[in-house]
């Protein structure tokens, strides 16, 4: 058994070792064929270039888009559903208030009582804080009341100390984590944790400061996500019951609700929808938001790039290919005579096949490299006008440039055939 092994692989040895033999005088002619036309080859190139450009920047500025997305939606939760309060002029306040209270901790509780599905909910207060101050600096900060579970449901670490829990809320502990970003403008000479600090006229403890997670912006699809390395939480029942709020304002400004996996969200927000118009008397003191249907459309609009993108691409590497077939089929006019020379020595019609294929895929492949290094020159360039992020791929730019080589290749095979039927006779009389 090992010897037969042995043989094989010695034959598949002396297979690559006479292709590469019968290949690389063929790489040299191209490449003196290209350097002896050079207007005409770069001109020929400009397709391929421009198209196998248009791919690379299509895709990074894609790809990039799309991870983009997912952080996004990672700060927003993508099992969750979130109801937004929706806060009407003041003249129209008095009245709603007649019929609904607006978004409440009583809503999110028979939220979770009476769907099996919902597993965690978290309710949202803002505070205007009129004075925010430390021993050692005074910063402007937003200052949100969160139930514990906020955290989890959105993401967030404690980087220094700890998150509050369920008892710091029932016990109405005036403790605070705060964004990472506030931190060091409240206690910019160390370490912030165990620190007290005054929100209006309320002493608070710090006893965590947030991972900075770094979002890549503040809104998704219309909605405003992230922004918590400038924001200051303290317990929600803490801040309902301890600061001043507006008897007017509903209890809550957002509550996100964490779905089961598996769930159709629209289903499950359609369920959610039914109770809350149930309880708000039928007023519209709310909105609900779907992070994974926003995905949805971020991915839609996405596609839709792609795909115009993608024929515009197709079209610079269709032109480049005919492009390449008009400098083949002149190359044979003007090789007539080397080609019957070629024929008269013993070549064969499958060996001058083989060179004006081979030709044809080193300016191929010349112009898929020129058109990588443009492609990403491009994305480049849409990223710095533009702001929007590119991400790379490294298997995808070798497809890109495997596209480009087969296109010019299948494009080739024409001038290729035409070359081998040459009359030798007829060739050598050509000139």
């Amino acid at each position: 058994m090992r010897v037969g092994g042995s043989n094989e692989l010695k034959s598949l040895r002396l297979q690559w070792a006479n292709l590469v033999a019968m290949v690389v005088p063929d790489v040299r002619v191209a490449i003196d064929q290209l350097a002896h036309h050079q207007l005409r080859s770069a001109l020929t190139l400009l397709g391929m270039v421009f198209g196998v450009g248009a791919v690379i920047a299509m895709l990074a500025v894609s790809e990039g888009g799309r991870i983009e997305a997912l952080k996004m939606i990672e700060g927003m939760g993508a099992r969750n559903l979130i109801v937004k309060s929706v806060v009407p002029d003041e003249t129209a306040i008095q009245d709603l208030r007649k019929h609904s209270a607006g978004l409440s901790i009583a809503d999110a509780e028979a939220i979770q009582e009476t769907m099996p599905f919902v597993e965690r909910w978290a309710g949202m207060r803002s505070i205007s804080p009129w004075a925010l101050i430390s021993d050692e600096g005074q910063p402007n900060a937003s200052v949100w009341a969160v139930s514990p579970a906020f955290f989890y449901l959105t993401s967030l670490d404690a980087i220094e100390g700890r998150l509050f829990t369920a008892d710091d809320d029932l016990r109405y502990a005036q403790v605070a984590v705060l964004g990472n970003s506030v931190a060091r403008k409240l206690f910019p000479h160390g370490y912030a944790v165990g620190k007290r600090f005054k929100i209006n006229h309320v002493w608070f403890r710090v006893v965590g400061v947030l991972h900075d997670r770094q979002l890549p912006g503040e809104e998704f699809q219309g909605e405003k996500v992230g922004g918590e390395s400038e924001r200051i939480y303290v317990p929600l029942h803490t801040g309902l019951r301890r600061m001043e709020v507006s008897a007017w304002r509903s209890e809550l400004e957002e509550l996100k609700v964490q779905m089961a996996p598996g769930l159709e969200p629209g289903l499950v927000s359609r369920a959610i929808n039914h109770l809350l118009e149930r309880r708000h008397g039928g007023q519209p003191d709310y909105e609900l938001v779907i992070p994974a249907r926003l995905l949805a459309q971020q991915r839609e609009t996405q596609q839709i790039f792609t795909i115009v993108m993608s024929a515009v691409a197709g079209i610079c590497l269709l032109v480049g290919g005919i492009g390449i077939m008009n400098i083949m089929l002149a190359s044979v006019l003007e090789r007539k005579s080397e080609i019957g020379l070629l024929r008269a020595v013993g070549a064969r019609q499958a060996d001058v096949v083989r060179q004006f294929l081979v030709e044809t895929t080193v300016i191929a492949l010349v112009g898929a490299l020129a058109g990588v290094v443009l492609g990403v020159a491009i994305a480049y360039a849409i990223a710095g006008f533009s702001g929007w992020a590119v991400a790379w791929s490294v298997p995808v730019i070798i497809l890109a440039v495997v596209v480009c080589v087969s296109i010019a290749v299948a494009f080739g095979v024409y001038p290729a055939m035409s070359a081998a039927r040459l009359d030798p006779v007829a060739a050598l009389q050509s000139d």
